[in-house]
């Protein structure tokens, strides 16, 4: 049996969503808590590797079991019993034998969120970044150059090994609410910090340091050249597409 689960947590405490040697993820967790409920190793894919720091609404997970015990729908509360309270699983249902919560993937949401303020405001600053003005108007002028099929080779991080650079972008909107300006991006798949990079670089345009033009010839000169990475406390990984 396939189990499909959808994960919400709070990625503050976390080096991130896959297991590694010297600190503790998410995945980690999950399977930790599994173990804890069946007695059995499992292991856990997740949709996406989100970075150290980076929060999830929607993160998708999957797993396979032998035997039907407990039935998929009761995964959710009974795992929830043995999480950490940063971590929940909002959902979990029984998936078809071929899926996969990464390979089966189509399409994923982030969100970047800055909030403008002239100090640091104790209740928005775990999930949000300060930020002074900021130029919605331009930033959007810019982040419409990201929407399509490209090459965002330049808004990787240097030290990624990943080959194939290009991706396709579906969306990406730059939006105000009152203190809070987002980014919302939807694309088929993100190279290492892609977003973070763009948050970044966009919001240098809103500064008035780089303008649409500039990031135009970040994208096209295929190079480590863009703006600033901005901090991982600001992004959310807000949803997973799958087809139906």
């Amino acid at each position: 049996m396939i189990v499909k689960l959808l994960v919400e947590y709070d990625g503050t405490a976390y080096c991130g969503w896959q297991i590694q040697p010297n600190g503790d993820t998410v995945q980690e967790e999950l399977e930790k808590a599994l173990f804890s409920l069946t007695g059995r190793k499992i292991s856990v894919t997740g949709s996406g590797r989100t970075d150290s720091g980076v929060h999830a609404k929607g993160q998708v997970a999957s797993f396979a079991v032998a035997e039907e015990n407990i039935p998929a729908e009761r995964y959710a509360p009974a795992l929830n019993t043995l999480l950490p309270q940063d971590i929940r699983v909002l959902k979990s249902e029984r998936a078809a034998e071929h899926f996969n919560a990464r390979f089966s993937a189509k399409k994923k949401t982030y969100r970047y969120t800055f909030y403008l303020s002239d100090v640091v405001r104790p209740l928005f600053d775990r999930y949000a970044v300060r930020s002074g003005p900021l130029d919605v108007g331009k930033m959007q002028e810019a982040a419409a150059l990201f929407v399509g099929e490209k090459d965002f080779r330049s808004f990787c991080a240097a030290n990624s090994a990943v080959k194939d650079t290009v991706r396709t972008v579906y969306r990406a909107d730059v939006e105000r609410a009152g203190e809070f300006v987002t980014l919302t991006v939807c694309g088929n798949g993100f190279l290492y910090n892609m977003v973070r990079i763009m948050a970044g670089t966009l919001a240098e345009v809103g500064e008035g340091r780089l303008t649409a033009a500039d990031v135009q010839g970040i994208l096209e000169g295929k190079k480590r050249g863009a703006g600033r990475t901005a901090p991982a406390k600001g992004l959310c990984l807000m949803g997973v597409e799958y087809s139906s």
